[in-house]
């Protein structure tokens, strides 16, 4: 609501395991935060700036209540994630993505790849899932995925 962002999530001390208990690894990782926003509009449809949070609390406030963002974003901003935001790699690496959203359920998917190892709700004690194109997280919790780059190109996070 005020800007601030961030992920956490705590990976296993022993590292990640696929679905036989062999150790996986990869070459980086990258956090992802899905947030709503929610912005008050002036009497002409203009989003509002304020000098400080708390001149703002009231009338975000009453916006918050209608329970409809302004903006999803992810990482904080419109476009975090493209031109020098963009997340890059290699052919033949392999990124460990670690998505979280903090009020609604999200569907993403990696559209040029898939998650070849898939824990949408965190539970490393739990096996992966596997090859999946688009994965569940639910509200509230921070899901990880596994992919490793077969050729060089776009690929959309979404």
């Amino acid at each position: 609501v005020s800007g601030m962002s961030g992920t956490l999530m705590v990976l296993p001390r022993d590292g990640l395991k696929d679905q036989d208990g062999k150790p996986l690894h990869y070459d980086k990782v990258y956090t992802i935060g899905e947030f709503d926003l929610y912005i008050p509009k002036d009497e002409n449809g203009n989003y509002k700036e304020y000098d400080t949070a708390l001149e703002s609390y009231g009338d975000t406030t009453e916006v918050i209540r209608g329970l409809i963002p302004s903006h999803i974003v992810f990482n904080g901003k419109v476009g975090a994630l493209t031109g020098e935001g963009a997340l890059t790699a290699k052919v033949g690496e392999t990124v460990l993505f670690i998505h979280s959203t903090a009020n609604r359920d999200t569907r993403p998917h990696l559209i040029g790849g898939h998650g070849d190892y898939v824990w949408a709700t965190g539970k490393f004690i739990n096996k992966p899932e596997r090859n999946l194109e688009t994965w569940f997280i639910p509200g509230g919790t921070a899901g990880a995925m596994m992919y490793t780059f077969k050729q060089p190109g776009v690929y959309a996070y979404i």
